[in-house]
């Protein structure tokens, strides 16, 4: 029960053709430099050529991604105070981008990374989890119990077995909270995209039986948390943590919703953090409105 913000733009995947090289041998005796065959300089050119146009091709792709998710955020309405960033990946095309900046705390979505830190602790020490610690992360994310939370918390070592974990899983810009404070951890929304490969993409840090682990749980959130990112989804075949919190200092909300949502048979993963919302529900509705907005738009420039 927890939340945050972010944003930029970018799609991923490169291909640079190489130029070959052939070593040629004497049957006996050595062979100069200049009698080995050499690739000719006209197919050498043709192939910087053909790498040149498709890194220029993908930085167009980029760009595209970037502008339609910024024009579809354009008809979201944010009201004064409020800030949100969101991240998308169309797991199928490959095509992503970002939008908004910043970092904002995580709230209650914090829960899917210290899980990934348990079973990334537990992968290394050779073990599955205990019934206990099953116990923890099924209350943890399904319905978000916060005491659950702070018991994983603790076992995987507070804000330095998370910032550990996170260095191994990918994420650049996230720290964990002071103490015992793990749901003022903060983030980005490019970092929980990228907290979401690692969970439902297959080049992951985390074992493949650690991935179903959690996205069994996420697909089985409580009926009353099942807001957010799902508002982007066909039907119910979604995945998702969500966090809200209001913070004592300001008496603002911080709204957040992280998961995988299907849409026309594609999964698409989708990160949104917002924070100065005014109400609990305002908040939800910002975060909702941002998804069913990014999500197509991302998917149209694949």
């Amino acid at each position: 029960m927890l939340c945050a913000a972010l944003a930029c733009a970018a799609v991923v995947g490169a291909t640079v053709a190489g130029t070959q090289y052939v070593k040629a041998r004497a049957r006996s005796a050595t062979v100069s430099s200049s009698a080995a065959p050499r690739t000719p300089a006209s197919a050498s050119a043709s192939a910087s050529a053909s790498g040149r146009a498709a890194m220029g091709t993908e930085t167009e792709q980029a760009a595209g991604a970037a502008a339609r998710l910024a024009e579809a955020m354009r008809s979201v309405p944010v009201a004064q105070g409020a800030v949100v960033s969101v991240a998308v990946l169309d797991l199928g095309t490959g095509a992503s981008a970002e939008y908004g900046g910043g970092t904002f705390e995580t709230a209650s979505i914090v829960k899917v990374d210290i899980l990934a830190a348990l079973l990334l602790q537990a992968q290394d020490a050779g073990r599955h989890l205990t019934a206990q610690e099953k116990a923890y992360a099924t209350a943890m994310i399904e319905n978000s119990d916060n005491d659950a939370a702070s018991a994983l918390w603790r076992a995987v070592g507070g804000a330095d077995g998370l910032d550990a974990a996170n260095r191994r899983l990918g994420l650049t810009a996230t720290a964990g909270g002071d103490g015992p404070l793990w749901g003022l951890t903060r983030t980005t929304a490019a970092d929980q995209l990228t907290l979401l490969r690692q969970v439902f993409g297959e080049d992951s840090a985390l074992s493949a039986a650690s991935r179903t682990y959690v996205r069994q749980l996420m697909e089985h959130i409580a009926e009353d948390q099942d807001w957010g990112v799902s508002a982007a989804a066909d039907g119910s075949a979604w995945a998702l943590k969500n966090g809200w919190l209001r913070r004592s200092t300001t008496g603002r909300w911080i709204v957040n919703s992280i998961g995988r949502v299907t849409v026309g048979g594609d999964d698409v993963l989708v990160a949104v953090v917002s924070h100065g919302n005014a109400t609990e529900e305002a908040g939800i509705a910002l975060v909702e409105a941002a998804a069913r907005a990014a999500v197509p738009a991302v998917r149209t420039a694949s």
